[in-house]
């Protein structure tokens, strides 16, 4: 009776000190944005990168606390890990400090489209708006999502345009960690030629202009059909004409030499 007593007690105080998920972490989206890729030469390491559209999806909350930003990029059509293609960005009130997430990396499948320097660039607008002066918390940059010199180039790239510090610890270049001293350090801007946010009003007039060319288009296509079976219904009344020219004329042919004949 005491051995299960006690037992009972260990798995009790086992489970008040497992650390709670934050009620935040599954927050949904709220708001949405469309996103423009434009399209860019093929690269060697990740391939073809034609015209693409996806979802800029965000959703934030507020207490005297702390404070969150998350933003998502969704791919229609496309499931993409629940770790992928999302920022966090949380803002920690008492200690006046700025964080970034998730702690497993920012990890973004359309690589080399410009969209990790974006996604920066707006948890950055988004903290200069509030919270300038606060501290930049840094932290270590994953070495599992290098694949490779050119992404790791590209990464540091990416953040040290947004203002960014990247230290390495050894000369091999393999253990690397970010920071910055203040939010007014970061960059809020991106490459636009890369990625252009469309707002609604804009999308409906890509849609209405996409439609008034397919309309075009139909027209277009009906006109060259029509042209065609008028060319077909003439090829055939010229070759109905020639036969009968030939004809006529070995006619002639024949009796000519009839004539000469007799």
């Amino acid at each position: 009776m005491i051995d299960s007593q006690t037992e009972t007690n260990d798995n009790d105080a086992q489970t008040r000190a497992a650390p709670q998920p934050h009620p935040w972490v599954e927050l949904a989206p709220d708001r949405f944005r469309l996103l423009r890729l434009s399209p860019l030469p093929t690269d060697r390491d990740t391939g073809a990168r034609p015209l693409r559209f996806v979802e800029l999806a965000q959703v934030e909350r507020h207490t005297p606390q702390q404070s969150l930003l998350k933003l998502f990029v969704r791919q229609p059509g496309q499931l993409t890990a629940k770790q992928h293609n999302v920022l966090e960005i949380w803002a920690d009130h008492r200690a006046k400090e700025l964080r970034f997430g998730p702690d497993s990396g920012l990890r973004v499948e359309l690589a080399n489209r410009g969209l990790g320097r974006f996604l920066l660039a707006q948890g950055v607008l988004w903290a200069q708006k509030r919270w300038s002066h606060y501290l930049i918390e840094g932290g270590a940059l994953p070495v599992k999502d290098v694949t490779g010199e050119d992404a790791r180039l590209r990464r540091d790239h990416c953040l040290l345009s947004q203002g960014f510090d990247v230290l390495y610890a050894e000369p091999q270049q393999l253990k690397a960690t970010y920071s910055a001293p203040r939010v007014s350090a970061l960059r809020p801007d991106w490459n636009i030629e890369k990625v252009q946010v469309i707002e609604l009003r804009d999308a409906a007039a890509m849609l209405e202009q996409a439609d008034r060319n397919l309309l075009e288009q139909e027209n277009r296509i009906r006109d060259t059909h029509e042209r065609l079976n008028k060319l077909r219904r003439e090829d055939g009344t010229l070759r109905f004409t020639i036969a009968c020219l030939i004809v006529f004329s070995l006619f002639q042919a024949g009796l000519l030499i009839w004539i000469a004949t007799r």
